[in-house]
This record gives structure tokens, sequence and C-alpha cells, in this order.
């Protein structure tokens, strides 16, 4: 029999000192099945436990999870409920979530174990991964690679659930900067993201006693799905958002490397080491140039000149992620690739280049190590080939030779055909700031060159794997992909582009992270994906995945999952009649299918040809391009998590060398092209906080992380809280909801939210608001979208006698599906605001004043009050004369959803001279289009909001800051949106009086890889990050045209990201300090947070905007649609109308093209 000493003497040492289990029985066996155990009372299993067996901590009790709860001392989160409800459910008999250190299974099998029992599963020796077990119905599995590492891990009293995960998820926090550290940065690293540590009194971001947190209101721009903002985007809006299906866009479904590191202490990247600044930028020659430019005169479509640079601000020193790049001389020659017979696969032509370059024409040719391509119709050589030039290729699949039936290659003749000579002199002028190169298109050349850098870390047999045009992936042993659980896993790599900057062309190298599938058998991976999350359907993920079949040995690229499985799909084979597949497979290949039940892969082309997907092996090295699902994108952020110094170094040392740029790789050398290895050091500063004031207070004291707390101040105007109604969500998670409406806990904590309104400056009517619950129907497998549950909600909010003029909604878990539809449920049909929280939050009396306030932020903001505000100093240019401020964005569909459905556009603009209310106007428009089609029409409500706010003024300046248009677009949006935006002005024009204010566009980048380092640890922020207000308007920035960088945020956690805030109309005039400080205030006023925001607020709450139109064509951004198919490849014209069709259905565009109308339209009813 086992004994506590059969354990490692250190290890029972620290498990009897660190882990308070002690009413909890102790069971461990050999092999993890104990026959022994037959009831909840805990019994020894005899074995012996050598240091190369298995063996399993068995917890068995009548509630073990009360258990846990009393024995860390805190709450379990309602994961571990969540992961019990999915199971449940789950045809597979449950549910797997995978960590590098842990994965929780949750099992409906029955088995030995009795129901109730928690399992800790390890084994002494070290293990590649977590295996996953069958324990009994009712148990709760988690297992550790290592059972040491789990004693030595740290005590259960620091373990917390993973707040941003939702539905199956709940992980436990590795050591790091968290709870027994002194506070909650969260993630993988302890604590709860923001929440404070035991004891403590603020934290930076979750409730704390005292609420001196970081502003961060319930749900807020990060943090869970059911929060007003719509969806995981990353804590200060640095982070990743959304994944591909956020907005559309190959750029959106990898990570750039911001986040928590996870195993080294952020700080200062290479603090000792020199860092002088160019002399190309300190001998101020580029000051000269915008003198001389500024007497051009411009078109309507040009882009304007710099008016000169900022000087404000602390001068500071940083390293920019850019390399110094030798132009060759040129010239360089440009070849079009032609394939006969044509071929559009692009897998299909990579592999037919791969061959070409192998033929005996292609090195008679001269062009080994000297030529780059885009596997596709583009050549670039450093010397002219001889023309005409054919290469005859014999076209064989990759691992044909494996295949048990070989096919006779097919012949592809490929001719390459000079185009033009490129320059390079021409881009030389550029950079050198000549005049006459202002408007010239450099495009051509910087192609040309990010063709040639490309060529090392693309090459086929170097084992690297590009995705997109720019971004690159080689396995290595320094940095093996990290499980991700769900079949896929996360591979780190290497962005670069070439980028044109003053006297100096650079290449921008990035570390990015994407998720690649888990080589395997196709059906013990989809058995995964589907397991991961309720309703994950089969076709998003096997979707375009290559596979080799293991009874033929060919390999195919899988078209889609289909409906029916080997069971169900009969044909008529030759020899045997009519017969199911999985008859099929046992008769002539005598395979006995293990998931008959699973759906069939169809592998064919134009016809249909199905393959159950256990004969299907996933090759290696696939990107995965499908949309992630929520836990996929959690656990994402935790592998990209990585510190500034941890980033930076992997940049200058993997980075480079896989790119090929430290070894000048071919062909590199052959075109003359050589690359520094030493990051840019580029001029920035520090620019100062802005007052920010509430009522009857003067300046709150911002920090250096640019927060302030909310403790003892009152809003800037107090709305009147009246008529409001409370809807608690009953769904099955028991332990965190309300008993019911006549709850007494309910009945103190709305007292206690009521007294925070009051203390907080909003009037509040004694009167207490009605209270109703909605008990929802299970989810169920046929209502993915829970469209029963909320009619259910609809039901219950119809019945009240009394229209609420706003609703607080406590939701029972994380489920984006209830969230998404009861927002477009009260916000489209119903015409009521709604705050929701999470029952759970807001019942925990830890932290709850905190909460209450951030919930309060959100209520007066709705309510039509005005939360906090810039000082008369700050505030002096924006008062001197009428002026609005406008945010624009569209949105796109993503990855998965259904085809041609439509993108989403929003406005916002400033109605009060506290820039504080923005209502918004919304549109649905041409899928993917970037430009905003109804844009006059969305401007003239706009402007007629302000003018009846502003006693029927309108604002002789109009400021834009315009989200989400790439850099290629920026004339795009001088040629057709603002002709719209002048002809809404138009309209308010009379005979006596021509209306035309001034106008200033701005664009704002988020999606950009540029990073800043800091080159001394007095001008860092504490993580090694650059400070809050810093700004780069020299170094890596543009020759001719007005843009800067600046972070006006503290970032939470990793490798913080400036915006790129680009100047493309400036009638106003407004020099580099006046934009640069102005931007930098503005980020301060957001208001649904005490902190500065890292996208100027217009601009931001036009994103939410957008976010929220989203959650009312939810269906069709899910894949689900009435009538059309479930892909996003070409459409046809009538596709398009039906799906607009259905999509105004849903909008309810007959009422209001606005989707929302009534009492809300001219709310901030989106925040």
């Amino acid at each position: 029999m086992l004994s506590k000493t059969s354990l490692p003497r250190q290890a029972l040492h620290r498990r009897q000192q660190v882990y308070p289990w002690k009413r909890i029985p102790l069971v461990l066996n050999a092999r993890g099945a104990c026959n022994g155990i037959r009831s909840t009372g805990a019994k020894m299993c005899t074995a012996r436990v050598s240091q190369r067996s298995a063996c399993s901590l068995l917890l068995a009790d009548a509630h073990p999870l009360q258990r846990l709860q009393r024995a860390i001392g805190g709450s379990v989160s309602e994961r571990v409920n969540n992961i019990a409800h999915a199971a449940s459910e789950s045809s597979h008999g449950g549910t797997t979530v995978q960590h590098p250190r842990f994965s929780i299974f949750r099992s409906s099998a029955a088995a030995a174990y009795p129901d109730g029992c928690l399992l800790f599963r390890g084994q002494l020796r070290t293990c590649a991964g977590p295996s996953v077990i069958q324990p009994a119905s009712g148990n709760l599995l988690i297992q550790a690679p290592s059972l040491h590492a789990f004693l030595r891990s740290p005590p259960l009293s620091h373990i917390r659930t993973f707040a941003n995960t939702v539905n199956t998820t709940h992980r436990f926090m590795q050591r790091g900067r968290g709870q027994d550290r002194g506070g909650g940065r969260g993630g993988f690293r302890g604590g709860s993201r923001g929440g404070p540590p035991s004891g403590s009194t603020g934290g930076r971001g979750s409730p704390g006693p005292g609420y001196g947190g970081r502003g961060s209101s319930p749900g807020g721009r990060g943090g869970y799905r059911g929060g007003d903002g719509g969806g995981f985007r990353g804590g200060d809006r640095g982070g990743y958002r959304g994944g591909p299906s956020s907005r559309g866009g190959s750029d959106r479904g990898s990570f750039g490397g911001r986040g928590r590191g996870r195993g080294e202490p952020a700080g200062v990247f290479a603090p000792g080491q020199p860092a002088n600044i160019d002399a190309r930028i300190t001998d101020k020659s580029q000051d000269a140039l915008i003198t001389s430019l500024r007497s051009l005169k411009l078109s309507d479509t040009d882009l304007p000149g710099r008016p000169d640079f900022g000087t404000k601000g602390t001068a500071i020193k940083l390293r920019a992620n850019f390399f110094p790049v030798k132009v060759p001389k040129g010239p360089l020659y440009e070849y079009d690739v032609a394939l006969q017979p044509a071929a559009s696969n692009k897998r299909l032509k990579r592999r037919i280049f791969q061959l070409a370059e192998e033929t005996t024409e292609w090195r008679n040719a001269g062009m080994t190590g000297k030529v780059a391509h885009d596997h596709s119709a583009k050549l670039i050589s450093c010397f002219k080939l001889p023309q005409p030039l054919e290469i005859k290729i014999a076209y064989t699949e990759e691992g044909e030779e494996t295949a048990e039936k070989k096919r006779a290659p097919k012949q592809y003749v490929m001719a390459i055909k000079f185009i033009q000579p490129i320059e390079t002199q021409a881009l030389i002028n550029y950079l050198e700031g000549q005049p006459q190169y202002r408007g010239y298109d450099i495009m051509p050349i910087i192609n040309a060159l990010n063709l040639v850098l490309s060529m090392h870390p693309s090459r086929v047999l170097g084992g690297g794997v590009m995705v997109g045009r720019n971004k690159f992936f080689h396995p290595s042993p320094t940095a093996p992909p990290v499980p991700l659980g769900g079949g896929l896993e996360a591979w780190r790599g290497f962005y670069s582009s070439v980028r044109p900057a003053w006297k100096q062309l650079m290449v921008n190298v990035n570390v990015c992270t994407t998720a690649f599938y888990t080589p395997g058998n196709l059906a013990d991976r989809l058995i995964e994906f589907m397991s991961a999350s309720h309703g994950a359907r089969p076709a998003a993920f096997v979707k375009g995945v290559r596979i080799r079949t293991v009874h033929l040995g060919y390999r195919k690229t899988v078209k889609t999952a289909a409906k029916v499985n080997a069971r169900q799909y009969k044909f008529t084979a030759e020899g045997m009649g009519e017969v199911t597949v999985e008859q099929y497979f046992a008769k002539k290949y005598n395979i006995k299918l293990r998931y008959p039940d699973l759906p069939l892969i169809d592998v064919g082309g134009q016809k249909t040809n199905y393959l159950p997907a256990e004969v299907c092996v996933i090759l290696e090295n696939q990107p995965f391009r499908g949309k992630l699902l929520d836990e996929h994108t959690a656990t994402m952020i935790t592998v990209a998590c990585q510190p500034p110094n941890v980033n930076a170094r992997e940049i200058v040392s993997r980075g480079i060398q896989e790119l090929g740029f430290a070894q000048t790789a071919p062909p590199l050398n052959a075109f003359g092209v050589s690359i520094g290895n030493e990051m840019a050091v580029v001029p920035g500063r520090i620019l100062p906080a802005p007052s920010v004031r509430y009522a009857g207070g003067g300046p709150t004291a911002i920090d250096d992380r640019a927060s302030w707390n909310l403790r003892g101040v009152r809003f800037t105007v107090g709305a009147r809280l009246e008529k409001w109604a409370v809807l608690l969500i009953q769904d099955g998670n028991r332990r965190d909801e309300f008993a019911g409406t006549n709850d007494p806990e309910l009945q103190s904590t709305l007292s206690g939210f009521m007294d925070m309104c009051k203390r907080s400056g909003m009037t509040v009517d004694n009167a207490k608001p009605m209270v109703v619950a909605a008990q929802l129907p299970p989810r169920t497998a046929d209502d993915p979208l829970r469209k029963r549950a909320i009619q259910k909600i609809r039901e219950t909010l119809t019945s009240v006698t009394s229209k609420p003029k706003i609703i607080l909604v406590m939701l029972s878990n994380g489920d984006r599906f209830i969230y998404s539809g009861l927002k477009h449920l009260c916000d489209v049909f119903l015409d009521v605001a709604t705050v929701c929280v999470h029952a759970a939050k807001i019942r925990k009396e830890r932290g709850q004043l905190q909460y209450f306030a951030n919930v309060a932020l959100k209520f007066n903001m709705k309510l039509g009050g005005v939360n906090h505000e810039l000082g008369d100093q700050n505030m002096a240019w924006l008062t001197r004369e009428p002026t609005m401020l406008v945010g624009m964005d569209v949105t796109h569909p993503g990855a998965g959803t259904v085809r041609s459905t439509p993108s989403i556009a929003a406005v916002v603009a400033s109605v009060d001279k506290r820039m504080a209310q923005y209502p918004a106007s919304l549109r649905l428009q041409e899928s993917r289009k970037e430009m905003i089609t109804d844009l006059q029409a969305m401007m003239e409500e706009r402007l007629v909001a302000f003018r009846d706010r502003n006693q029927k003024n309108l604002p002789t300046r109009v400021l834009v800051y315009r989200d989400g248009v790439s850099e290629g677009q920026f004339e795009t949006v001088l040629r057709e949106e603002m002709p719209l935006i002048k002809k809404a002005f138009a309209r308010f024009s009379t005979p006596q009086k021509r209306y035309n204010p001034k106008l200033t566009i701005v664009i704002c980048a988020k999606r950009h890889h540029t990073r800043f380092f800091p080159t001394e640890a007095a001008h860092a922020a504490g993580d090694g990050n650059p400070r809050p207000g810093t700004v780069v308007d020299r170094g890596v920035t543009a020759v001719y045209d007005y843009d800067f960088f600046l972070q006006a945020h503290g970032g939470l956690q990793g490798t913080t990201r400036p915006t790129h805030y680009y100047v493309v109309r400036d009638e106003i005039g407004i020099g580099a300090d006046q934009l640069q400080g102005l931007t930098n205030d503005i980020s301060y006023t957001f208001a649904r947070a005490t902190k500065a925001v890292s996208l100027v607020s217009p601009a931001y709450y036009a994103d939410l905007a957008c976010e929220r139109g989203r959650c009312y064509i939810l269906s069709l951004l899910q894949g689900i649609s009435d009538a059309v198919a479930t892909t996003t490849a070409g459409s046809g014209t009538d596709e398009q109308e039906e799906v607009m069709k259905e999509a105004k259905k849903m909008w309810r565009f007959e009422k209001s093209p606005n989707g929302v109308g009534g009492a809300l339209k001219e709310t901030m009813f989106y925040i």
C-alpha cells in the first residue's frame, strides 16, 4: 500500500507546507484507474510508485469543487461549471482544454471513478505533452506533464482562473507577476489580468476595495466577451483584435508579438549598449526640405506636406525595429511569368516554381540564386535574361513517390517574358527628398526589393512557411510550436517589409505569431476542435487543409466537411452493391472505422469525393486560415505574449538570421543588397499628460501609466437614473447566479449600486428598479445561435408593464451568442439601452465598489452624462471656435462567414463643447468595401445632431480621425470619401451663406509592425516599454508627408504598439506640436475607462460602434444563412443581393438605415 512517504521527501514537504489540503483525502495510484474506490469516501489503492511510473492524485469528496473553493480560500470561477455543461452535451465523451502545463478534461463517459471526483494526473518523468484519459461521469481531470512540477508550482491560494476565457475554458496560472508577486498583471503569470493581489486596495483594472484601479469597465475594451465592448479586443486596444473575423484582412489573423512574456522578466532592451542617432537625422537637413516644400501648390488629391517637426516634451532616444538596407545600383529587370496550361491554385503554382528551379533550363539561364519571384506571376532578376525563355516542367505532387498509385507527370510550360527595367536611382532621389520626386511612385521598386528579401525565408527547401506576403515561419528548436488545443498550435515567426525613410531605405522586422494545424490524424484533430467550444463547426476546421490518405498514400486538399457521416452516406461500389462508407472501408481495405459518426470529408474537386476523416493525416507546416475559436484566441494571446526586451532580442538574433539578412543569403548577395544588423536609433519625445477634471475638484492625479482612480470623484455631468429595470439571465450557472428576483443579496447589491451612482454625481430616483428573470432553455446543437434563448429574453422584457429607459442585465456566463442576441434585440427591436455585467462579478464583495463605479461609468454616458473632461488649458484650441471631432471606421467579414456578408461602417461625432458625447451613424454596405458608401448621409446626420445641441450653430472646423484604412488607400480617401463629406457640408448652405467648414482628415493605423524600445531605463516604463505620451516623427516616418507615431497609453502587458497617425488633408493648418499634443490629450477622454487609450477616442468610439453592428448580423458572421453557402470565396450578383437582403432584414433597415432608431439613435448606446 502506498503511503505519503512514497512521494519524494522534498515534494511531500512542499505539499504539506504550501497546499492547504487539510480536509481533503489523498489517494495515489499507479495507472489512474482505481477500482477500489467505490464511494465518495477515499480508500488507498495497492500499487508501487517508481520514478518512471505514471501516478495520479485523486481528491475524492462528495463536493470536490466546494472543497477546492475552501482550500484555495476563494471562489472557483464559473468556467469550471461551463466545462461540465459543455461536456455533458458533447457527443465525443468530453471536453479537453490544453495548456503548456495543464490540460483539463471533463468526461461524460462512465468509468471506474465515482461521480464528484477531482483528479490531478501527472507523470514523475518528463512528458512531451498531456495525454487524455477517460475518467468517469462527473469527474474533472487536470493533467500535468510532471507531478513534481505541479507540487512545486505556486500554492493554490495563488491560483486564479483566467478571466478572459469563455465557455469550456479554465486555466491555472503559472508563477509570474500576479498574486504572489504583489499585483495582478494577469495572463499566465499569476493573477487575473488586472486583478489586485490578496488584501490589496486597488489594482490595475479589476475591482478592489477603495476602487483605485485602472478603470477597467466591466467587460471593458478587453476582457470577457459578454462586456459591452463586444468581444476580446486586447486590454489596452494595442493587443489582439479578434482574429481574422474581427475586421478582415490577412494581418488580422496573426498576432504581432505583444503581451506577456513567459519565463523572462520584462525590461529595457540592450540598456548598456551605445545608442547614437544617425547623422542623417541630427543634421537638420530634413527641416530644410520642409521649408523648401511649403511653396508648392497641392491639388485636392495630393497629401499635405509636413508643416514642421514637433519639439514639445522630454527628448529621448529610442531603438526602432528597422534595419538599414543598402540600395542596389541596378537596374533590376522585371519579368512576367505565364504558365501553360494555366494554374490558379497558389499551392499548385508554388510547387511548379519549386520544380522549375530544379530544371536544367533554369540553371542554364543562370537564374539559380540570382532571381527572386512571387511563386506566381512576377520574377525579378539582377541581370537581363535571354529571350524568349521557356522552361518545361514535369509536374509531380510532393510526396507522390510514396503513393500506392502513381500518376503520369503532367507537363507545364513556364514562359518568362521581359516587362521593364527598374531603375533604383529614382528611389535614392526620393529618399534624398528631392522636390521633383515628391509625387514619384516608388512602389514598383519597393515591391521588387520585397520580393528579393522574401526569397530566402520563403524557399521551399529551407522548410520555411510564408503566410500572406510578409510573414515567415520556420521550425526552430529554440522556439518550438506551442499547443493551442483544439487541433491547433502556435508558431512564432517574423515579418519583414521594406520601408522608405529620410535618406535611408529600411526594412521593418517584427515578431509575429499565427496558428498552424497540429499534424496528425484528421479525425483526432477534428474531435479536439469540436470539443474545444460549443457550436464549433467541422467545416470551419477542415476547409483548405492539406492531407495524405493512409490507405492509398495520395495527397489532397479538403474542400469541406459533409453533413453526413460514414454510416449515413451510401453509394454503389463495384462488386459490393449499395454500401455505406463504413462498410466499404471494412470490405475494401479491411479498415474498421473508429469514428463512423464523424462527418465525412470532401476532398473532391468539381465532383464530390468523400473520405472518413480518420484515413486522412494532416500534413506538416500548414497555417490555419480559418476563424479562431474564442478558446484558441485566449491561448494564442498567452503565446504571443512577450515583453519588449525578449521581442527585440529575438528580432536581432533569430529574426535576421532566419530571414537571411545576417549572412546576406542568396539572392541578396547577387543583387548587391546588404542589411545592417543593428536597430535604427531615432529621436523621440515624451509628451506631458493633460489635466483631467471631475465635477467640483481640481486636476486628477495621473500616474506613470497614464491612469487615475475614481476615489471620491463626481462625474462632470451626472445623468438622471430613473425608470430602469434589472434583467437576471438564468442559464444553468446556479453557483454564480442570484437565486431569483427576491434574493436578498440581489436587493443588497442593487442598493449598493444605486448608492454608488449617487456618490458619483448621478441623480437617482428612490424607487427601486423593476427586476425580472429569464430562465433560458439549454444549449442544443440545432440552435447554435441560441435563438430560443433570445426569444425567452424577449418574452420576459415585453412582459414588463412600463418600458424602462435602461436595463441592467446580469449575465450568467460569457456566452457571446446570448450577449450579441441581447444587444440585437434591445438596440434594434425594443429601443432600450442595456448595460451587461456578470452576476458573479457584481455580487462579489471583494472589489465590489470598483465594479459598481465602472458600471456607473457606462450608465452615465448612455443616459447622456459626461464622466470627465480635460482642463481648460488642454481644451483651449478645441473651444477657440466651434469644432466637431469625428471618428470613422469600417469593419469587414472575416474567415468562416457567409459569402458576401456586408461590411459595416460607422461615423461618430462630438455634439458638446466638452467633446464627451459621440452619437453614431451605422450602415450596412458592400462586402469588404473599405471606403464608406453612404458617408454623405451619415455626415449630414452628425451635423444635424451637432446643430441641435448647439443652439442651431454648426461647427466651423471638422477634425476627422479615420480608422481602418491601409497605406495604399490614403489617396482613395481623398478621391472618394472627402467629396462626400464636402457634399454633406453643402447641404447646409443657404442662398445667403455657403457652409464650408475647414476640414482636416487624419488616418489612424494600428495594424502596422513598428515598435519602439527605450535605450535607457530612466525613459522607460517599468516593463521596459516606452512611457505613455511617447511620440516619434523623425527617422522612421515619411520623407515628404505629415505623419507621426504616438503611444498615448501605458501598456497593460507585453510590447506596446504605437498608433501611426497620417494626415491626408489639413485645411485647418494644425502644426505638429498642436496635432500631436491634441491627439495625446483626446486619448484621455475615453468615457468608459480612467486611463489613456491607445487609439484616439473618436476613432475608438467608431470602432466600438462597428463592433455593435456586428451583433446585429451575427448569424451571417458565424457562417449561418437561410439561403447561401458558408465561404468567403468569389460571389455572384444575385447572391450578393440575397445576402444583403437577409442582412437588412436583421438590421431592420426599413425602419432605420442605422439599425438603431428611436430614443437610442442620438445616444452612445454602443459603448
